[in-house]
Formats: structure tokens, sequence, C-alpha cells
């Protein structure tokens, strides 16, 4: 979050500088912080592996894209068709993540999926409990649950 701070501080320093307040100029200016940071960062430990981060979390938004496509027509075709196929049932999944931002944004991420959502996290929050539509292999949804968090945190930390 230091690192992108940053970064948005450098840019608007650029939009003051050439005083351009358009759009374009703006991104150009987050783009020259962004080159900026990434030879820094080795220097400053606080902004260290920004750089990293950014591609990441675009491979994130294409994935999260993809799951969230595919979850809909999942839940579609349940729906148009007669015959239903859902087998809703209550997992409980280990967290990897620690922090509430990362508990939370895991969480939120799965209940942004159709078909899924979180429910509750346990008292020592070790475990979040997810109510999903189609139970149909308890261990495959985990998995994918269990990927979804990793890339997240990959960009969080």
């Amino acid at each position: 979050m230091t690192g992108f701070m940053w970064n948005l501080l450098l840019a608007v320093t650029w939009v003051v500088l050439t005083g351009d307040a358009g759009g374009v100029n703006l991104i150009f200016g987050m783009l020259v912080g962004y080159a900026v940071l990434g030879v820094m960062q080795r220097q400053i430990p606080g902004i260290r592996g920004y750089t990293r981060r950014l591609p990441r979390l675009i491979k994130f938004i294409f994935f999260f894209l993809k799951e969230l496509v595919m979850a809909n027509l999942t839940v579609a075709f349940d729906i148009i068709t007669p015959v239903w196929h859902m087998k809703p049932g209550v997992i409980a999944m280990p967290l990897e993540a620690k922090t509430d931002l990362e508990i939370t944004m895991v969480a939120n991420l799965i209940s942004l999926t159709p078909g899924t959502l979180s429910l509750d996290v346990s008292d020592d929050r070790r475990v979040l409990f997810i109510h999903a539509m189609f139970l149909d292999n308890e261990q495959e949804l985990r998995n994918s649950l269990k990927d979804m968090e990793r890339r997240v945190l990959e960009i969080l930390r």
C-alpha cells in the first residue's frame, strides 16, 4: 500500500510539474512513478517488491473474471434447466490469511463469486465457513478456493 501511495504522489507531482491535469497525463505520471519506484525499491525497504505486485494484480483480475463467468454460467444453467443440479452445503476452509485486510479480501471475493457465500470466520481467525451451492466434490471446491486465497495473498503481501 505504501508503494501505491508513493506512486500516486509521484503521479500528482508529475501532473503539477507539467501543468496538464488530463487523465492521460495522470496515467503517464503513474507509469513514470512506477518506473522510478522500480529503480528505487532496492534502497527503500517500505516499497520493496512493489513492481512485482502489478503483474500479479493483472493476472488476478483475469483469473477472477474467468472464475466469475464460469460460476455465473453454472448458476444460470442450473436455473434454466428443469432438473436441479445443485447440492448445497457448508464447508470449513482453513485460512492462510492472517490480517483483517487479508481475511476480508478473501471472504468478499468468495462471496462475489456466484454459488458461494462466506458465512463466518472462527473466533481464532483460522477457519472460514463457506456456503456452496454446488458441493459435488468438497475437496475440489476447497482447492479452488485455496487457489483464490493464494492469489489474493500474493497481491497483498
